[in-house]
């Protein structure tokens, strides 16, 4: 899955948006539940680490089984340390991709969330650096 990569985030300026008390059930708020519970900003509840995250735009299918489609945008912070099980952004022979850390029989790998592609092997034959772990998945429908 090629990525678009970002600028880190700095000085983010605050853009609140009102955040409604009740919860959507697949449909709009109560006329009733009229009312603002707070101000949402979208940076404070996105970013935990503004001088280590990055926007990535994702691109391809690859990953489709996470809820990352292509076209959306990935909020990466590279102070968090990657794990088993996270979804991450590797560099694999110096190209980007977004893949979710896995352990296969007594290795790691990098695994797509799609069943047309294969796992790619974390081992001394492949040049491999975890970039960040992916926070949040910023998607349109």
């Amino acid at each position: 899955m090629p990525l678009d990569v970002s600028r880190p985030v700095t000085g983010a300026r605050v853009i609140a948006r009102p955040l409604l008390a009740s919860r959507v059930q697949a449909g709009f708020p109560s006329p009733a539940d009229d009312y603002v519970e707070r101000s949402l900003d979208l940076n404070e509840e996105l970013i935990r680490h503004p001088a280590a995250t990055y926007f990535l735009r994702a691109g391809g299918c690859s990953m489709q089984g996470a809820g990352i489609h292509d076209g959306d945008l990935l909020v990466v912070d590279r102070s968090i340390e990657a794990d088993v099980g996270m979804v991450v952004v590797a560099v694999v022979d110096g190209e980007f991709t977004v893949k979710r850390l896995a352990v296969a029989g007594e290795g790691m790998v990098l695994a797509a969330e799609h069943p047309g592609y294969e796992p790619i092997p974390i081992g001394p034959d492949t040049e491999v650096r975890i970039w960040g772990v992916v926070a949040a998945v910023i998607h349109r429908p």
